[in-house]
Formats: structure tokens, C-alpha cells, sequence
């Protein structure tokens, strides 16, 4: 007789609120007429995100497994939920950006149109818009929230094929530039399959050689074990899906190709929320089930950081594509996260764990702020996204300009901004455990990458500015609300940090 696993609904109220709203939002698609689907789409998807915010502040302190501990409802977890919630609700806004003109939408009006035809050149200032977008953000949400609590591999599994397929689908919905946006989705299904079945043969194999899939149970047998060649051999397969998801080089093929070509708002969303969820997992994985068995995960972390850090620096300096510098500003950071991802000695000592969560938070504003710039700046095809056309653009907006700036420093990790705040928290963290080299390269590869970040601060305020060069829109409602909440959390993060690192480690301080 199979008993049913004991659940906590309290427990389980983030992820409730956030998938509830995502089949809601089905069932409005289905029935809601086609012209009142946009605001209430808004509506519910910020009601599930917020609910989900919110709900984890209230579950503060709680520690605890559920559903016949397959998720552990822990001080990381919550942090991280907090995270993917609150960076989801401002990604939402993005894409609800220009909703009262749906012909200025960054969505296409009908996904089914051939890309090119003169049905789609004729929708492209239609007043549609395909708002499934809303619901299936809505499921890779609830996807992220549950990978990264997921405490057996099964599950992590399943949160990973959630978070994904909404994904693979929302980056081929661009209004404009229709064949770079299809084109980006494929190549990001297909990479995103090879490492689902890398992460299903890994879990596979560590089956094989513990005869487990719980985490726990995964590092009581490799204590027992020793060095078993299949289990690390599995978590090797395992971190190489993890990897894929975080887009650490030399997993990182992807990352240019889907940045550029996605709708610039789920560009945002992607770079900063599936940032948190990988990351997240990884933690967990690492931490939980092989916290104690450093030495089968440590020296290849320890390599795919030098090469992340490096290849994102030298390869962002090429770039003349903005949402391509930021791409390979993306795997430099992913670089930047793996040294505090080393931070953790074997039993959980350590501020790694912390500081990974620190960084993760600054760089999802940071990051969502800067794509929130990047669509204000237009030309006749959409997002002027050519460092070019940037040129002198202090001129035509100071005030863009200036939030710009803002953004790019904290990427830099210049003091007094966020940036600066999770940089040293990860740094620090991997010098208490002996990665100081690590932390060297890392502040090279961090000079490096500053030129690039500077390159565009020089373009806008010390160049001419281009003939018909693009305009820059004013922001509505809900681009205004990501630019302030978003710059004032960059400001307030670099100046006075302390409360939210205390926070973090109070969180670090209850793995499940």
C-alpha cells in the first residue's frame, strides 16, 4: 500500500501562488476575449509573483522538508525563492512594457505566421499580442522556485525541464527581427535538451552507485563509499547540466546567440532569474550532497571558473552587439559566482554560501535594470542594440545616460554600488578557504572586463552623436517602476549592505 507523503501547504505557499497563477492564466486564455487577455494576464502573473514574495518573507526562519522531503523549505531556499520572485514580478513588468499600445510590444501579435510573410509584415503594428507569454513566465518561475529547493535529484530534474521548455518557447515570440528570435529558440532547445539528458544520465549513474536519488542520502553513502569512479563520474554529468543552465564556459555556446536574438524583456529575464535558479541548484548539489567530498567537485569547479572568467572578459572585449557584451558579460560572472561557490569548506563552514546568494541578488537587479535601459534606446527595427548607435547619447537623454552609467559601474564592480558589495563577499569568501590564486585571476579578469562596461560610458557622454541616430522613448508605468526600484536596490546595496548580508547569513546558517 503506498502512503501519501506528508505536505505543508504553508510550506509550499510560494510555489502554490506562482503556478496557480500560471493555470489560471491558462484557463484566461481559453476563455477571456482575446482584447481584455493583456491586463488581466498583468494581473494575475504580479499576483502569483508578489504572493510568492511574500510568502517566503513570512516563512522566514522556517526549516523543514515536505512532500516526503523531496523539498526542503530552508534558510537558502526561502532566500533564493525571495529572489527569483521579486527579480520574476520586475521581469513581468518588462514584458507588460508599452501594454496600453500593443502595436509597440516587444511580443509578436500571432506566433503562428510564418516569419517574412505578408501576413506577419502587416501584424507587425497590429494591436494583438500573443499574451500566453504571461503564463508560461509564470511556470518557469515556479520551475526556478522549485529547483532550487528541490532536495532529491528527481525533482531537480523535473524543476529543470519546467523552468525550460516556458523558456525555449518565449524566445522565439520577438515582434521585430522574427527569424533571429525563432533562430535563438532552437538553437536554445536543442543545447538545453543535450544538457537535460547529461543531468538525466548523471542522475542515473549516481543512482547506480548509491542506490538513492535523495540528497541526503547521497552523501551518507559516499562517506560510506570512498571515491566510487560512478558517483563522481555522475556528478561530473550532473554539474555539466547545472553549468549549461548558469552559462559557465565552456557551456556557454549559447548564450550570445539566444541574448541577442530573444525579445529583449525575456533577455532580462533569462540573464537574471535562470541565473539565480542554476546557481541555486548547484549550491544544493554541491553543498548538501557532496559537501563533505570536496575533492571530487573542487578542482573542476575550480578550473571551469578560470575559464568562465576568462573567456567572458577577452570575448566581451570583441563585441560591438550590446546584448552580446552582456551575454559575455554573463559567463564572466558566472566565473565571478564560482569563487564563492568555492567559498564553503567541507562541513558548511565558510561565508560561500552567503556570499554566492549576495551576488546573485545584486546581479539580477543590476541586470534586469540594464535590459530595462536597453529598450528605451529604439531605432526603426527595434532595440538599437549597436554600441554605435549610442554615441553621444548623454546628449539627447542625461537622464538615460546617467541610469546607464549606474548600471554598468555596479557590473564593473565599482565601490560604493552593488556590485562592488558581491564581488567582496565572494572574493572574501574564497580567500578564508585558500582560493586566493582563484581570487587573483578573478581580479584581472574583472580589470579586463571594466573596459568594456567603460567602452559604453565613454560612447555616450565623450562622442558625437550619429545623424538619425535611434530615439529614446519615454518609459511607462512599468519600465519607471523596474529603473527605480531597480537603481535605488544598486545604490542602497553598495552604500549600506549590511542588513541584507546579515540576512543572507543568517539564511546560510540552515541548509536542509
Amino acid at each position: 500500500m503506498i502512503e501519501a507523503p506528508d505536505l505543508s501547504y504553508a510550506a509550499l505557499a510560494p510555489l502554490l501562488f506562482v503556478l496557480g497563477a500560471a493555470c489560471v492564466g491558462v484557463l484566461v486564455e481559453a476563455f477571456v476575449p482575446r482584447d481584455a487577455r493583456q491586463p488581466v494576464q498583468v494581473a494575475l502573473a504580479l499576483v502569483g509573483t508578489v504572493g510568492a514574495l511574500v510568502t517566503t518573507l513570512l516563512l522566514s526562519g522556517t526549516h523543514e522538508t515536505t512532500a516526503g522531503g523531496a523539498l526542503a523549505v530552508d534558510g537558502p531556499a526561502l532566500f533564493l525563492q525571495a529572489t527569483i520572485a521579486g527579480l520574476g514580478a520586475l521581469s513581468i513588468l518588462l514584458f507588460a512594457e508599452r501594454g496600453l499600445d500593443p502595436a509597440r510590444s516587444a511580443f509578436v501579435a500571432s506566433a503562428a505566421v510564418p516569419a517574412g510573410s505578408p501576413r506577419d509584415r502587416e501584424l507587425l503594428t497590429a494591436t494583438r499580442v500573443q499574451t500566453e507569454v504571461y503564463p508560461l513566465a509564470s511556470f518557469a518561475i515556479g520551475g526556478m522556485m522549485l529547483f532550487v529547493a528541490a532536495n532529491d535529484l528527481l525533482v531537480m530534474f523535473v524543476a529543470l525541464e519546467v523552468l525550460s521548455l516556458p523558456l525555449y518557447l518565449i524566445c522565439g515570440l520577438a515582434r521585430r527581427r522574427r527569424l533571429l528570435s525563432q533562430e535563438a529558440a532552437v538553437k536554445y532547445f536543442l543545447l538545453g535538451a543535450f544538457a537535460s539528458a547529461f543531468f538525466l544520465y548523471g542522475l542515473a549513474l549516481v543512482y547506480g552507485a548509491t542506490g538513492s536519488i535523495r540528497l541526503r542520502d547521497i552523501r551518507e553513502a559516499g562517506l560510506d563509499g570512498g571515491g566510487d569512479t560512478l558517483l563522481v563520474l555522475g556528478l561530473g554529468l550532473l554539474i555539466v547540466g547545472l553549468l549549461f543552465k548558469a552559462s559557465v564556459a565552456p557551456f556557454h555556446t549559447w548564450t550570445p546567440d539566444v541574448y541577442q536574438g530573444a525579445p529583449t524583456p525575456v533577455t532580462a529575464f533569462m540573464a537574471a532569474c535562470t541565473k539565480v535558479a542554476a546557481f541555486g541548484a548547484i549550491l544544493r548539489l554541491l553543498y548538501v550532497a557532496f559537501g563533505t567530498a570536496e575533492w571530487t567537485w573542487r578542482p573542476l569547479v575550480y578550473a571551469v571558473a578560470i575559464v568562465s572568467m576568462v573567456v567572458g572578459a577577452v570575448l566581451g572585449l570583441t563585441q560591438t552587439d550590446l546584448k552580446r557584451m552582456l551575454a559575455y558579460s554573463s559567463v564572466a560572472h558566472a566565473g565571478f559566482l564560482l569563487t564563492g561557490v568555492l567559498g564553503l569548506g567541507a562541513g558548511g563552514e565558510g561565508s560561500g554560501l552567503a556570499g554566492t546568494m549576495i551576488y546573485l541578488l545584486v546581479y539580477g537587479l543590476t541586470t534586469i535594470g540594464v535590459f530595462a535601459v536597453l529598450t528605451l534606446v529604439r531605432d526603426g527595427d527595434g532595440e538599437a542594440s549597436h554600441l554605435s548607435q549610442w554615441a553621444g547619447l548623454a546628449a539627447r537623454s542625461p537622464l538615460t545616460a546617467a541610469v546607464m552609467t549606474l548600471f554598468l559601474l555596479a557590473l564593473a564592480g565599482i565601490p560604493l554600488t552593488a556590485g562592488f558589495t558581491g564581488k567582496f563577499a565572494v572574493f572574501r569568501a574564497a580567500i578564508e578557504q585558500g582560493a586566493w590564486p582563484l581570487v587573483v585571476v578573478a581580479l584581472l579578469a574583472s580589470a579586463v572586463a571594466a573596459f568594456f562596461y567603460l567602452r559604453v560610458i565613454v560612447l555616450m557622454y565623450f562622442s558625437e552623436p550619429v545623424a538619425d541616430g535611434p530615439t529614446v522613448g519615454v518609459p511607462g508605468v512599468p519600465t519607471t517602476v523596474v529603473l527605480a526600484i531597480t537603481a535605488t536596490a544598486t545604490v542602497a546595496l553598495g552604500v549600506l549592505p549590511g542588513a541584507v548580508l546579515d540576512l543572507a547569513g543568517q539564511a546560510a546558517r540552515f541548509v536542509g
